[in-house]
């Protein structure tokens, strides 16, 4: 869980520290809403991914500091892996679909979603790069550079990880802008339910 992750850094809880990490979480959310609202930077994804890896690399000594470690047993990871994803789709189409299609309209299919219908190399190439994008480099760039970052703010304290998993769920979910407001809230409760598994 990530709540036991520990401080790995000496200087984590120095106030300046904090005060940079607040700072970085800032600009995190600035990056995020800026490219996904108003399409003013670019993507974030791959803006924050370099920048987390380098910001944790340079302050926190180790990749390990936002998760990115061995797991101790990896049947236990798969087991979580396999109950967040199982919840993740009961409650996506039995809660959030069902009560947000009485106030929103359905979410927005990505446009490549109509390119792979039928086409199994376009199909290969974009699961392919939903991997490596939307999974490894969202989870990097949220779960892993932003959680950090927030929790730092905390002191990396249990309370500061929940906080920081509330608000960078909120941050994923704008992140999801171009599904629309119930494609929004169904990925901000996709990586509430990802960041506390």
């Amino acid at each position: 869980m990530a709540f036991t992750r520990g401080i790995s850094h000496p200087s984590a809880n120095s106030s300046a520290s904090r005060l940079l990490s607040a700072l970085e979480f800032l600009f995190g959310a600035f990056i995020v809403i800026g490219h996904n609202i108003f399409q003013v930077v670019p993507n974030e994804v791959i803006v924050l991914s370099i920048v987390g890896l380098v910001s944790i690399r340079l302050r926190d000594g180790r990749w390990s500091a936002m998760g990115l470690k061995r797991p101790s047993s990896w049947g236990r990871i798969c087991l979580i892996a396999l109950a967040a994803a199982a919840l993740r789709i009961v409650v996506g189409q039995f809660v959030i679909e069902p009560v947000s299609a009485l106030f929103w309209a359905k979410p927005t299919a990505p446009a490549l979603a109509n390119e792979i219908t039928g086409n199994a190399k376009m199909a290969l190439l974009a699961l392919l790069l939903v991997w490596m994008f939307a999974a490894l480099g969202e989870e990097i760039t949220y779960r892993g550079y932003l959680l950090t970052r927030a929790a730092d703010v905390g002191k990396r304290s249990a309370l500061a990880y929940w906080v920081g998993i509330v608000l960078v769920s909120i941050l994923f979910g704008y992140g999801h802008y171009y599904k629309g407001a119930s494609g929004m809230i169904d990925s901000g409760v996709a990586g509430l339910i990802l960041g506390t598994a």
